[in-house]
């Protein structure tokens, strides 16, 4: 007698209790077994879509958060002014740098994309940033938040105050993809262009040792003259 394990694999080993399985039942086991596999993959709503593209979230400025020489343009769109705004005061509003969180947590496997106009950072932090001191508020400029700045001609990628130039493609494209993958501990960055032809930057391996469960949430930084706008998709 075989023994007919749940991958499909035969064996040898006598299995005195398994009786014969007819071909029904057989076709039946291997469509539950083929469906609970299924169950395992993305179930988002954008999971027909390819690629990246099938993790896509949905995002949407914090305006409790931005600096007051950020100005929201709908709550996608982040722009840099010379005034400073008349904000309330918020304890999770950025006082030193000029900085925005979107409102929702990330959790899983998360993509979205944005465009910038003028130099930008593409920003992913855990909530407990430090809002209120120097530079090290900056995404990336330490040990809570990571960074891709955005320039006219190259790509940085930081985290701990620690920077890697990155060189993008030679058709130069002013919008980026960032896929956050929670389980493989992985943070990518991806240069799209208008052909959405996706060309890839970096990724940070072994990123996040969060043993307190503290959130992580997306976030863009921008400079005088500049903006940065989450692109639908």
């Amino acid at each position: 007698m075989i023994d007919i394990s749940l991958s499909g694999k035969i064996s040898s080993k006598p299995a005195a209790s398994l009786a014969p399985l007819s071909p029904a039942v057989w076709s039946a086991s291997r469509r539950s077994l083929r469906s609970q596999q299924l169950s395992l993959e993305y179930g988002g709503k954008n999971r027909i879509r390819p690629g990246l593209r099938k993790y896509a979230c949905d995002l949407t400025l914090d305006p409790n958060t931005a600096h007051t020489q950020i100005i929201l343009e709908g709550n996608t769109k982040a722009v840099y002014v010379k005034e400073n705004q008349l904000y309330p005061d918020h304890p999770e509003r950025f006082k030193k740098q000029e900085q925005i969180l979107f409102r929702e947590p990330l959790m899983g496997r998360c993509y979205w994309e944005a465009k910038w106009s003028g130099p930008g950072h593409m920003g992913v932090t855990y909530k407990g940033i430090c809002r209120d001191s120097g530079t090290e508020t900056w995404f990336g400029l330490n040990d809570k938040s990571w960074s891709l700045y955005c320039g006219d001609q190259y790509y940085t990628v930081w985290y701990k105050n620690n920077s890697t130039d990155v060189w993008g493609p030679s058709a130069r494209s002013n919008r980026v993809g960032v896929f956050l993958d929670m389980s493989a501990s992985t943070l990518s960055f991806y240069s799209v262009s208008d052909t959405n032809t996706f060309t890839h930057l970096y990724t940070l391996h072994n990123t996040f040792n969060n043993t307190d469960n503290e959130p992580l949430y997306a976030g863009f930084g921008v400079y005088p003259e500049s903006s940065v706008t989450l692109c639908k998709i």
